[in-house]
């Protein structure tokens, strides 16, 4: 016997921002995953439908980054004999650059508290998200799985240790996001990042990363904007994404505050102070692959304040 289910949203997410490698990403409003737990007699973990998926998800629990994510969480209350059902449905697509492990991690976990009756706040449940996401992308990193879970404009000062701080969103700020339907594995394209940094270039990201704190605490686009980049990791991820330098010289050529890749690609996201200005983006950005007959998916999105919840 089961009880009735309840519905978890839990949405993509921008990491890096440019200069922020592992360190710095938002929550978007749309795409995301939506996840259907429901409570069981059969004392056991279980998937028992993936939508969206095209068949590449694994139903087997200690595969899946749902069930690995709700098993940690389970462990930690001393709750291991709990029956449980997911229905695990894809709103986004994979290896997209956008978070998907992290956004199926996150809705696992809120699923199962909600389940619960909330035993853990919505912030202590991040590292049991991460050893879902860490199962997918073979990194502890939380740039996607915090803003996921939390939403906002999330800085990670720590992996290790999760020590997350939210940095205040501007009103207004919108992106454009643009998936072109190439694959490229995050765990793949780490291993083709450098080993060393020239100096200069240290200093270079770091003056672009206090410069674009600073700039969302002050809500000053034009310092923004002259913050949106990155030359430690983007020259050697764009080597990877066709069209890489038309697709940010239309986006920037229409208005937008900056166009960067969005974790490890393939999507491309450009910010931009409107939505309007967003929308012009996005239509700039996919005339280019149209142009090379390059199918991709567009989005446009404000930042969700939130984070996964239940709805």
């Amino acid at each position: 016997m089961s009880t009735p289910g309840i519905k978890v949203f839990a949405p993509a997410s921008v990491s890096n921002l440019g200069c922020g490698f592992d360190i710095l990403g938002l929550a978007l409003e749309r795409p995301g995953d939506e996840i259907i737990a429901r409570m069981t007699d059969r004392k056991e973990l279980r998937i028992t439908e993936i939508t969206g998926d095209k068949g590449q998800l694994p139903r087997n629990i200690h595969e899946n980054t749902v069930t690995i994510a709700a098993a940690a969480l389970l462990k930690h209350l001393g709750e291991e004999g709990r029956g449980i059902d997911f229905e695990i449905h894809k709103r986004m697509p994979f290896a997209s650059g956008l978070g998907s492990s992290a956004a199926s991690a996150v809705a696992g976990v809120v699923a199962m508290n909600e389940l619960l009756r909330r035993p853990l706040e919505k912030r202590d449940l991040l590292p049991f998200a991460m050893q879902g996401e860490q199962h997918a992308s073979q990194a502890w990193h939380a740039d996607n799985v915090a803003p996921s879970l939390l939403g906002g404009i999330i800085l990670v000062r720590d992996n290790a240790s999760l020590d997350i701080h939210r940095i205040p969103a501007p009103r207004g700020l919108y992106l454009a996001i643009l998936h072109p339907h190439i694959l490229i594995q995050t765990a793949d394209s780490r291993k083709r990042l450098p080993k060393n940094v020239a100096l200069s270039d240290l200093v270079t990201q770091t003056g672009n990363l206090g410069g674009l704190i600073q700039g969302l605490y002050q809500s000053d686009f034009k310092l923004i904007s002259r913050c949106l980049q990155d030359v430690v990791i983007e020259p050697h991820r764009s080597k990877d994404i066709p069209y890489y330098t038309e697709i940010r010289e239309a986006a920037l050529g229409t208005g937008a505050l900056g166009c960067l890749i969005s974790g490890s690609g393939p999507s491309m996201f450009a910010l931009c102070d409107n939505s309007l200005l967003a929308e012009a983006c996005g239509i700039a950005m996919k005339s280019v692959l149209k142009k090379h007959q390059l199918r991709c998916d567009l989005y446009i999105s404000g930042i969700h304040a939130e984070g996964a919840m239940k709805y």
